[in-house]
């Protein structure tokens, strides 16, 4: 028997977010709300790699950052998302799958491994829940840069059960 995506956080020992009792801190990047539900489809609105201030590996990919730590944010995003689930709907365990993600790394205009980032963010959600509901599509953009200096940020689109 396989862990529920709650029980397989916890075990791991995952850094996630109570964003029902700390607000979601992409308020502090203009307006918007956090989420928005459309039936069993869950829109989740940017996270980046941010924990209360501070910016996990804040710059550009192949000039202050390094695919590592662009991998280590993309991660870290990850945790992020996964708060913003639980601020949704209360429980990984709700996850049906997850429908898909697109990924901006903000990169010099000569670094090609974005794919190599946002598989940081992919590999978290496959470990959390598993491999038939984790796995979505994923687009990944380079892009010249995201707000305060993120070097990652993630939209993400979530199938829930009934």
């Amino acid at each position: 028997m396989t862990d529920s995506p709650e029980a397989t956080a916890l075990r791991l020992g995952l850094d996630i977010p109570d964003f029902a009792a700390t607000g979601y801190y992409g308020a502090d990047y203009g307006t918007m709300k956090p989420f928005h539900r459309a039936g069993r489809l869950l829109f989740l609105s940017g996270h980046v790699p941010q924990r209360g201030d501070v910016l996990i590996h804040p710059g550009r990919l192949g000039d202050t950052v390094t695919t590592d730590q662009g991998y280590a944010a993309a991660r870290a995003t990850g945790e992020n998302l996964l708060g913003g689930i639980r601020q949704a709907v209360g429980s990984l365990d709700r996850v049906r799958s997850v429908v898909r993600t697109l990924n901006f790394v903000v990169c010099t205009p000569d670094y090609t491994d974005v794919h190599k980032v946002s598989s940081g963010l992919s590999d978290l959600l496959v470990q959390v829940f598993g491999p038939d509901r984790g796995l979505g599509g994923r687009a990944t953009i380079g892009v010249m840069a995201l707000a305060n200096g993120a070097c990652f940020e993630t939209w993400a689109t979530v199938e829930l059960d009934d």
